[in-house]
């Protein structure tokens, strides 16, 4: 029995016992907070069934209640009873809605479509730190409300494993690791590659300083900076399928994902499906040609294609380059038709930061003109993001609170 049911006919068997009424209901509310006690009980609706001064019936339903466990003190203002619960009486209570596994749990319906929600969604060139265990604990959370709805979920998340950011950490590793693994050194495979990427970014600084002593611009030093010129040829070797580059890659990778899964675990959030950017990012190329037929999308005379969204207060968005590349919004947009291919879902949450409010407000809208009717599902479950008193966190500078030693501190 809730606190309130508790109440509610403790105050009954009062209103029985003094005034021979047994009434039908009883009216409780929370406290106002410019007034001591926690619930307030009604007393003017009982005088359809009371005669007399509210003031004094309440005074009398109070000193009853006094005599029993349930509260420790009462005050009656007009014809309102305030009450202070007694601490036992709470713990009881929430003692046995411990003891309930499915307290506030619907029965999954299973005639209804599931909800998918993506959270985390790392990239495989660092270890989680403080605003990955954020977006975690946001995301998980919502899954679990969601099912306690009676709704079906799918956890998912999207994993960044292939760029220009994952082929830094690979290359400096190639050049400056020794050969070393996380078995020989003790270290977590995320924060073994984590470190090179830290790495990668001291030489290409100590490189452009040179390029700038040298004579050259400061933006012309950024791009002819050698570490990144190999950086750029290693990506380009793996988007060729290199057999070396490619075994680097799933070597580095697994690494990785071996210290993420002890950082999840920790954590005690887990997935049902995974997506990887290496498998999606042509996805979204075929959907082009769909949204050129249907005018929804527009070539201009480079051979880019753009959707004009300048009636609906947003501006025109790139989703395919002229050379026929896909951008993030051309993948992101595949990803969403193919996730409700592979799973029986109408909906979707995106748990991510407030940076991409507007590409979202752009993909939920892009959608939409392709007329796929989930489309009204999708929500950005978006945050503010989590930054240092120096600022914000950068994993190529090592100045992240990192997510494994912030729970071992805790």
């Amino acid at each position: 029995m809730t606190l309130n049911n508790q109440l509610e006919t403790a105050v009954k068997n009062t209103v029985e016992q003094l005034f021979s009424v047994r009434l039908e209901n009883v009216e409780i509310t929370l406290t106002r907070k410019d007034q001591n006690g926690d619930l307030t009980v009604m007393v003017f609706p009982m005088l359809r069934h009371i005669k007399g001064n509210p003031a004094v019936i309440g005074e009398q339903i109070g000193a009853e209640l006094a005599k029993t466990d349930l509260i420790t003190s009462y005050e009656v203002i007009k014809g309102f009873l305030n009450i202070t619960v007694a601490h036992e009486v709470y713990l009881k209570d929430f003692n046995d809605i411990l003891s309930q596994s499915d307290y506030g749990k619907s029965p999954v319906d299973k005639t209804k479509s599931g909800v998918m929600v993506e959270y985390s969604s790392p990239n495989t060139n660092k270890p989680l730190h403080l605003g990955h265990v954020r977006n975690n604990l946001l995301g998980y959370s919502v899954a679990q409300i969601v099912e306690a709805t009676g709704r079906k979920v799918n956890k998912t998340q999207i994993i960044n494993d292939r760029g220009i950011h994952i082929c830094k950490s690979m290359l400096a590793w190639e050049q400056y690791g020794n050969g070393e693994t996380p078995e020989s050194t003790g270290l977590k495979g995320d924060k073994l590659v984590g470190n090179y990427y830290v790495k990668f970014d001291q030489e290409y600084k100590k490189e452009i300083a040179d390029l700038i002593a040298a004579g050259k611009t400061e933006e012309e030093a950024k791009k002819e900076a050698p570490s990144l010129i190999a950086a750029q040829e290693m990506l380009r070797k793996w988007e060729q399928g290199d057999e070396a580059v490619v075994a680097l890659w799933k070597k580095m990778n697994g690494w990785v994902y071996d210290g993420f899964e002890t950082t999840y675990k920790n954590l005690g959030v887990n997935f049902d499906s995974l997506y990887y950017e290496s498998n999606t990012y042509l996805l979204g190329k075929d959907v082009v040609q769909i949204g050129l037929d249907k005018g929804v999308f527009e070539k201009d005379s480079d051979g880019s294609v753009w959707i004009d969204l300048t009636d609906e207060g947003l501006d025109r968005k790139i989703v395919l380059r002229s050379d026929g590349t896909a951008v993030y919004m051309t993948q992101d947009i595949g990803t969403a038709i193919q996730r409700v291919k592979d799973h029986d879902i109408n909906s979707m949450v995106y748990t991510v930061g407030n940076e991409q409010d507007y590409h979202f407000k752009v993909l939920f809208l892009i959608l939409k003109k392709l007329g796929y009717d989930w489309a009204e599902n999708l929500y950005h479950l978006s945050y503010g993001m989590v930054e240092l008193p120096s600022g914000k966190m950068k994993s190529r500078e090592g100045t992240v609170v990192d997510a494994d030693e912030l729970m071992e501190e805790m």
